[in-house]
């Protein structure tokens, strides 16, 4: 967008100093009444506040954020989230309790203070101003973590079965290059895909689902024929 500045006011102006001429008066002197045009010149381009930014140039793709929460509020932080329409997941896991001498299983946090929400940059920022104990997980090199879907998908699905037998690994633990990228071929998990790598915890190998720097799990063990090398 163009604004003109300098001495320019207007587009059109009128010759205030001649007198209109009077009814049967044959010396008066005629009036110009057309307007004359001002020419514009020193057009100086200014540029748009962001604010009035084209809709097109705002990231309005949902993500994946990591995200922690402190003091242990992560569930009722899923819930409130939730609430607002944004898509949230907490990886769960059974354990056992003893509840008025009876055994009980009961669905707790893996890692207390980790929640994973999906929603776009501008959606996070605007709930982070209400709740300041919601804060993005930031990598080594000072960069909000955010895990791509298809891998958080394949997360998912894995984690979500709450499989007694998977096994929680921190990811510093794990040297993913010493394994094998797999995919699985057949059974409940078909088509996702992994790491295929000896865990602690484990007699034989397992695939592994790891979102870097801030969780991984190994799957049940499965059988060989079951899983194919990715070239």
């Amino acid at each position: 967008m163009y604004f003109c500045t300098d001495k320019v006011v207007s587009m059109l102006e009128i010759d205030q100093n001649v007198m209109p001429e009077r009814v049967g008066d044959t010396s008066g002197i005629k009036v110009d009444s057309r307007p004359k045009v001002i020419e514009v010149q020193n057009a100086t381009r200014i540029s748009m506040p962001q604010e009035y930014a084209h809709t097109s140039q705002i990231d309005d793709k949902k993500h994946w954020f990591a995200m922690r929460v402190t003091y242990s509020r992560e569930v009722k932080m899923k819930e409130t989230l939730e609430s607002k329409g944004i898509e949230c997941f907490i990886p769960m896991r059974y354990q056992t309790k003893v509840i008025r001498g009876k055994k009980a299983k009961i669905l707790k946090p893996v890692i207390h203070n980790l929640l994973f929400a999906h929603a776009t940059k501008a959606e996070m920022q605007e709930v982070k101003k209400d709740y300041e104990y919601l804060q993005y997980i930031i990598n080594r090199e000072h960069q909000k973590i955010i895990v791509p879907d298809e891998q958080m998908q394949t997360f998912i699905a894995v984690t979500g079965t709450y499989d007694d037998q998977l096994i929680w690994i921190n990811p510093e633990d794990l040297n993913l290059k010493k394994g094998t990228r797999v995919r699985i071929t057949a059974g409940d998990f078909e088509g996702q895909e992994g790491i295929f790598i000896k865990v602690k915890g484990a007699r034989d190998k397992r695939v592994v689902i790891a979102i870097q720097g801030v969780i991984a799990v190994a799957m049940a063990t499965l059988h060989p024929s079951l899983i194919e090398a990715i070239k």
